[in-house]
């Protein structure tokens, strides 16, 4: 976002690498449905700083639940799945427990895919390289090792969106008990083969020849994740390393396949069906929104120490891939969507212009404080008539809020907005954060 009558500055991609604190970004463009350029900047590890290039590989985070979806989609198509039946008649090895919201409404693939299947365990903490690492079976059941909580029906099927790492675990489980292979083998079968995405795995350990092409993952105090990068059992949700031109070719089958055409991986029919919203701006696997002539679809990621962000737009044939070795990725992210849609003139992703208020050092008082959101810490820091928010899901740099005129705040750093929830002149009891279509809750924890 900008501030209305306050010119944009430009700057160097370096320099702005420098302010957030990112070793390494991968970027790939697509425009009229083609690869138009791919091109990395920085350096892979910042002690040998060996170069990043457009094939080094990076972690994908959530950006693997489209590319998991496709896969689901494509065993549906070929009988092997229901999209519609209770999935616990296409699960042998584990259940999901029966409650009285199980009673209520079945859970099934289509809700799982959705987000809407009433699931718990938002995302994963993924493990240290050479720490036991769980089951699938006990990442479900919130077992030892696992790090996670069990993943359990909490609301009634069908009758919420709320996002649910712990639901593609399902998915996970339903995909191997009806192709009968290890993940990784059939996400390479029914995905990444056809679509020729060489340099992508969903391997729980990358083959030594891949790790030396492997970003390593850095918080955003700037210090390398311990052992390099975590590993991710929780395949379907989180395990995929990828680069941006990779995922490029997913976006391109997407807009051909949405097209008059079938794709490599899934028919129209089944694309359409992917690109249809259910509840919340959510279809199946993917972030949606009607754009012009076209769906503007899209997914974020991010595991310990990588931040990735993929966009693309049904009509216009135009898409764009980012992926960033830190924490402090989501920042420069936005930047780079801005700087890319200035340049080849796409208005979806312009930055939007808003007016500020006159800023207000009592209500920046009382909105100050500490907050948690998704179980992560969140710091609203007040400097007189300054604000700042400040949260490591979002990046770990403090990022400036600005006032509007109805209470609200916006941030230019990034494309957030936040309303704090107050009753008169008290301290705010927290908030409702705004991104990219999505809204997350914040509570004071003080």
């Amino acid at each position: 976002m900008a501030i209305k009558g306050i010119p944009i500055q430009r700057m160097r991609l370096q320099e702005r690498m420098a302010f957030h604190q990112v070793p390494a970004v991968s970027i790939a463009v697509i425009n009229n449905g083609r690869l138009e350029w791919a091109r990395a900047y920085g350096v892979l590890d910042t002690r040998q700083r060996l170069p990043a290039t457009a094939a080094s590989l990076f972690q994908a985070g959530s950006v693997s639940k489209p590319i998991s979806a496709m896969a689901a989609l494509r065993l549906v198509e070929q009988g092997k799945l229901l999209l519609d039946t209770d999935a616990n008649t296409q699960l042998h090895s584990w259940q999901i427990p029966s409650n009285e919201f199980t009673r209520q409404s079945p859970v099934t693939l289509r809700k799982l895919l959705n987000h809407s299947a009433g699931m718990t365990v938002h995302g994963f903490y993924g493990y240290a390289r050479g720490e036991q690492v769980p089951s699938l079976l006990q990442v479900l059941d919130g077992a030892p090792p696992a790090n996670s909580a069990p993943v359990r029906v909490t609301t009634t099927p069908g009758s919420e969106w709320k996002y649910s790492g712990g639901g593609y675990s399902v998915v996970q489980l339903m995909m191997i008990e009806a192709v009968k292979q290890p993940f990784p083998a059939l996400l390479q079968a029914l995905v990444l083969d056809p679509l020729e995405m060489h340099d992508s795995t969903f391997a729980l350990t990358l083959p030594p020849a891949w790790q030396t092409r492997a970003a390593t993952a850095y918080h955003g105090d700037g210090e390398a994740v311990a052992g390099n990068w975590h590993v991710y059992p929780e395949s379907a949700a989180a395990a995929l390393w990828t680069t941006p031109t990779d995922l490029a070719k997913v976006v391109i089958d997407i807009q051909h396949s949405q097209g008059l055409s079938s794709g490599k991986v899934l028919s129209n029919a089944t694309t359409t069906t992917m690109l249809q919203p259910i509840l919340g701006d959510y279809g199946l696997g993917l972030f949606i929104d009607k754009a012009g002539d076209g769906i503007r679809f899209g997914h974020s990621g991010g595991t310990d120490g990588f931040r990735t962000q993929v966009y693309g737009h049904t009509g216009t044939g135009q898409g764009v891939v980012v992926m960033t070795n830190s924490d402090n990725g989501a920042g420069l992210i936005d930047e780079i969507l801005a700087s890319v849609a200035a340049v080849y003139d796409w208005p979806d992703l312009k930055p939007i212009e808003k007016a500020a208020a006159a800023p207000n050092a009592v209500t920046n008082a009382a909105v100050a404080g500490e907050y948690k959101m998704m179980d992560t810490p969140v710091h609203i820091i007040a400097e007189g008539n300054r604000l700042y928010f400040q949260n490591d899901l979002f990046g770990a740099a403090r990022m400036e809020l600005f006032a509007q005129s109805n209470g609200a705040f916006f941030m230019t750093a990034s494309d957030m907005t936040i309303d704090f929830h107050r009753q008169g002149s008290s301290k705010a009891s927290g908030f409702s954060l705004l991104r990219s279509g999505s809204t997350y809750e914040g509570t004071r924890q003080e």
